[in-house]
């Protein structure tokens, strides 16, 4: 086993001595700085917030996550099962070690288990695509360091060296070019729990950038010229922005890499940056603002609560309903974010069937209501003053502003009663994926209200939400698009929030346990 044990140190600085990785990459990106034109981005935060979103993520709405990695493999607890285990040392983990594998037995055993033997490309992407989705975000490389490319820069600790012998990002990368329109992206920790480089750079309090020159950045720089993302989503680590040379990696991101023009980044880019800086807020996981940003956001959650990778020890009571993934999706884009779903594969390289059936319930309602969802905007009102789980959008058309009434609740009710709408003699109301004219009239206190029809009559998956589509009203005005990228750290209200694992604080990587050999853990 301890043949496919990582090597990272040793062959950084092997090669780096042999060759000047950094000096190498320094006159390419020059180069091609010199052949750039248009505007620049200077490696300042204030000038990379200034860049414009690019609007195919405004206009998407929706991505698949996918966290999968060598932690699929014991798939115990959580994708944190390493820093838990070993970092932590929680006897829960312990004991599901010592029970299940033995004495002895290191976190690299597990890596020759991870065959993705049943991994299909192709099947993902189309599965992504007909769920709806819009671009799809794997996890390239999480906290444990596995990188799922063959990286220059993790010898011996890759998908390619050992485990699958495969190169997982490139496969799935080319099959969504290939086999759909979806854009593609690739989420990358920034550190490494137990890499010895991070370790004494955290001892040093960050004073030293040994692991950033040496791993991280090399890492970053690789994935965007090999495999050319639209979504670098970022997760972040202690230590400053300064300190993991964030800015000059994203303006040369924006600048001067193949995806300059099309390319977004998130805000994780180090504990200064995270909620106030880069092209879209995540803030925490799970982040629902309750009311609008000046800032495009995204919330990234996933269908099991507890946990990102797949964990054998879920239960089905424990899985998002689907319910509640449409009710988060229309009151996500209604607020001017975007959702980020995450599944968890297994180490076979298998979806889950309930997460796969909570995607392809997902599509089929976004097939009859996916136009209040894509390309809209926020409108003057969020959710209904009179009837709850109301959500509205919005959509420049060629008369006007038309407004979507997403309704979520009352369903089995003979009428819908909104209180924000206001309509003239020349609105119109129908009902997306219902053909035939729908009955409407106005209270005395001005609401309208909404004769609905019989449900055997509805589009399918009217059971989970129906649309209101309202054209012509007295009050449709366009509001600015509060997406557009401004700087500054937007000021929040409680937000609702689930269980999130936290990250390990700076003083946990100087206790005395983080001084072991990285080999033995």
């Amino acid at each position: 086993m301890r043949a496919f044990l990582p090597s990272v140190l040793v062959g950084v600085v092997v090669i780096c001595m042999l060759f000047g990785c950094g000096a190498a990459r320094k006159s390419k990106t020059e180069k091609e700085m010199a052949a750039g034109g248009g505007v620049r981005y200077e490696p300042t935060w204030e000038s990379i917030d200034s860049r414009p979103l690019p609007a195919w993520y405004d206009n998407a709405k929706f991505g698949i996550f996918i966290h999968w990695g060598v932690f699929s493999v014991p798939s115990y607890g959580s994708e944190w099962f390493w820093w838990y285990w070993k970092g932590e040392k929680r006897q829960n983990y312990i004991d599901f070690v010592k029970n299940n594998y033995g004495p002895g037995y290191t976190y690299a055993d597990f890596a020759p288990q991870f065959h993705a033997t049943f991994y299909n490309a192709t099947k993902w992407a189309k599965t992504f695509e007909t769920a709806g989705a819009q671009y799809v975000v794997l996890t390239s490389k999480h906290h444990e360091g596995f990188t799922m490319w063959p990286s220059n820069y993790s010898w011996n600790w890759n998908a390619m060296a050992v485990g699958p012998h495969r190169d997982l990002v490139g496969e799935l990368s080319d099959a969504i070019r290939r086999s759909t329109s979806l854009r593609f992206g690739l989420y990358h920790s920034l550190f490494e729990w137990f890499n010895p480089l991070y370790q004494q750079d955290a001892a040093n309090k960050f004073s030293t950038q040994a692991f950033v020159k040496m791993k991280t950045m090399p890492e970053l720089y690789e994935i965007v010229n090999r495999y050319k993302p639209d979504v670098i989503w970022s997760d972040g680590a202690p230590g400053s922005s300064t300190y993991w040379n964030s800015t000059q990696f994203i303006a040369w991101l924006y600048n001067d890499s193949p995806v300059k023009d099309t390319v977004v980044t998130n805000d994780r880019w180090g504990d200064d940056a995270m909620c106030k800086h880069g092209g879209f807020l995540t803030c925490d996981d799970r982040f629902t603002p309750t009311h609008l940003l000046t800032r495009k956001w995204e919330d990234c959650l996933t269908i099991d609560p507890w946990s990102w990778g797949y964990r054998r020890d879920m239960s089905m009571n424990e899985v998002l309903s689907v319910e509640t993934l449409i009710s988060t999706l229309a009151s996500t884009v209604s607020y001017g974010g975007n959702m980020l779903l995450n599944v968890g594969p297994t180490s076979d390289g298998v979806i889950p069937p309930v997460f796969e059936e909570r995607l392809l319930q997902i599509g089929q309602w976004l097939a009859v209501n996916g136009e209040a969802i894509y390309g809209t905007q926020v409108w003057i009102a969020q959710n209904d003053t009179t009837t709850p789980n109301i959500w509205y959008t919005a959509k420049q058309s060629g008369r006007g502003l038309d407004v979507y009434a997403i309704v979520l609740a009352g369903l089995d009710k003979d009428f819908i009663v909104l209180g924000v709408p206001k309509v003239g003699n020349d609105s119109k109301v129908s009902l997306l994926g219902y053909e035939e004219a729908v009955e409407w009239d106005t209270l005395s206190t001005g609401e309208l209200v909404v004769t609905m029809p019989r449900q055997q009559d509805l589009p399918y998956g009217a059971q989970w939400g129906v649309t209101l589509k309202l054209r012509f009203l007295m009050n449709a005005v366009k509001k600015p698009n509060t997406a557009k990228p401004t700087a500054g750290k937007p000021v929040l209200k409680k937000a609702k929030k689930f269980r999130r694992p936290a990250l390990p604080r700076k003083e946990d990587l100087m206790e005395p346990w983080i001084k072991s050999s990285f080999f033995d853990l």
